[in-house]
């Protein structure tokens, strides 16, 4: 009886999210933000809260949206076919393409799988998945849903090719982790690489993902469940 009230509270609570009245989680209010209107009044009163489009601001940035196609873990499209903008915060934004100017130098570039992620995906990924190792919980949102983490690697501007890391995007094995040692010595070194540039420029790492990493502060932002072609119609009207 107790473990099917609490799958009831549980969905309870993701379809109050769902329709943007707020839930409350240990104490705390959960608001998903699913107008762009909402973002954009948001903006105006705090400028960081800006969403920013990475192919404009990050120089030699290559996109590889992993869930705009099959080509993910799921092996279903979960993002707009042909969907080629992803987007950060203004602050995390402008660490990235500090951090891709510094790469530049070493004639390396920045390779993005995913940013900013609506949030009624990561409710279709803690479906799949279920393991907060992994995937955030509805209740909590993930920064992805805010806007804060970005997937990525680094590839060789010469060759255009990515560089040797221990994994392939989104795998949920050990060999993921940040310190996993049972790695060729050229895996280790440029997945080292890629966490030193990004540590550097105020990223934090996620410690089973090595591709992740995530802007401090997420209570900062709220949860965006803005659907991508209502957001670029949104950031397009600002920008006019």
């Amino acid at each position: 009886m107790r473990a099917v009230l609490k799958m009831y509270m549980v969905r309870l609570i993701l379809v109050m999210l769902a329709i943007g009245i707020e839930a409350s989680v240990n104490g705390q209010s959960l608001v998903v933000l699913h107008s762009p209107a909402e973002l954009t009044k948001k903006t105006q009163q705090d400028p960081s809260q800006g969403l920013v489009d990475l192919a404009t601001a990050v120089p030699h940035l290559k996109l590889d949206l992993r869930y705009a196609s099959t080509h993910n873990f799921t092996g279903v499209r979960l993002y707009p076919k042909g969907q080629h903008r992803s987007y950060l915060r203004r602050d995390p934004a402008a660490a990235l393409a500090q951090a891709a100017k510094e790469l530049e130098a070493e004639g390396l570039g920045i390779w993005v799988w995913d940013a900013y992620r609506p949030y009624s995906v990561t409710v279709r990924f803690w479906e799949m998945i279920g393991d907060e190792r992994y995937v955030a919980h509805p209740s909590k949102g993930s920064g992805h849903n805010r806007g804060i983490a970005v997937d990525l690697t680094l590839y060789d501007m010469k060759t255009g090719k990515v560089l040797d890391m221990p994994t392939e995007f989104d795998d949920f094995s050990e060999s993921a982790h940040h310190g996993y040692a049972a790695l060729t010595e050229k895996k280790i070194s440029n997945r080292e690489l890629l966490r030193v540039v990004m540590e550097r420029n105020g990223f934090i790492k996620f410690q089973t993902e090595w591709w992740h990493y995530y802007w401090p502060n997420a209570d900062r932002y709220d949860v965006l469940d803005i659907p991508f072609n209502e957001l670029k119609k949104e950031l397009r009207a600002v920008e006019q």
